[in-house]
Order: C-alpha cells, then sequence, then structure tokens
C-alpha cells in the first residue's frame, strides 16, 4: 500500500485514497468558549448532542475556554465566542453562536444540504 501512495502523491486521486485508507471520515471540532456563560454552556450542549445523535464516535470535540488559553483563541483568529470550528473533514468551517440553530449547525458540518 506504501508505494500506491507514493505513485499517486501530488494527484486528484490522493484525497480519495487518503479516506479509503483511513476506513471512515472522523470529524475534528473544536469549540471557543468565553468562561463559563449561559451562551457557552448552551454551546457546548448543543455541539454534543448533534455529535452524538449524527457523528455517534467519528467525531474529536475539543473545547477551548478563551480565558484560561488566550494564545489558542489569537492563533485562530477568534474575534466572538462560542466560535465552533470544523478542522476535518475538508473544507474548514466557523459557525458563531450558541449553536441553537440545528438545521444552520447540520449545515455547516457537511451532515445536511442547503434546502
Amino acid at each position: 500500500m506504501k508505494k500506491k501512495i507514493q505513485e499517486i502523491k501530488n494527484s486528484p486521486d490522493q484525497f480519495e485514497l487518503t479516506l479509503e485508507c483511513s476506513g471512515s471520515e472522523k470529524y475534528i471540532l473544536r469549540l471557543y468558549i468565553a468562561g463559563m456563560t449561559p451562551k457557552s454552556v448552551r454551546a457546548i450542549s448543543n455541539i454534543k448532542n448533534i455529535c452524538e445523535e449524527y457523528l455517534q464516535g467519528l467525531y474529536n470535540l475539543e473545547v477551548i475556554d478563551i480565558y484560561q488559553t488566550p494564545q489558542l483563541a489569537k492563533g485562530e483568529q477568534i474575534i466572538a465566542a462560542p466560535t465552533l470550528i470544523k478542522k476535518l473533514p475538508l473544507p474548514l468551517r466557523r459557525i458563531i453562536g450558541d449553536l441553537s440553530s440545528t438545521d444552520r449547525l447540520l449545515v455547516g458540518l457537511d451532515l445536511r444540504e442547503i434546502k
């Protein structure tokens, strides 16, 4: 398999081969919050519910408090909190707010098409 990966390096099929090799898509999500405000608590609850319902074990969710680790927020250029960043699968997406709009969140995570 290693030889096959080397042969198609930098080709359009590289992304598809990576998906084949990994088995299943894993969502990498980061939720930036500002302390334990009501909006932050709602955002955490909402994203956990969506992940458990739609991604069942296929996700990695990291909750980052920008008051405790401001350098991470600066590195990601976070200007509002709560902000959810979908790192993987590509494309990268940013969703701002308490994530209470399930339809908007599902579209942002590419789990539902735009109607």
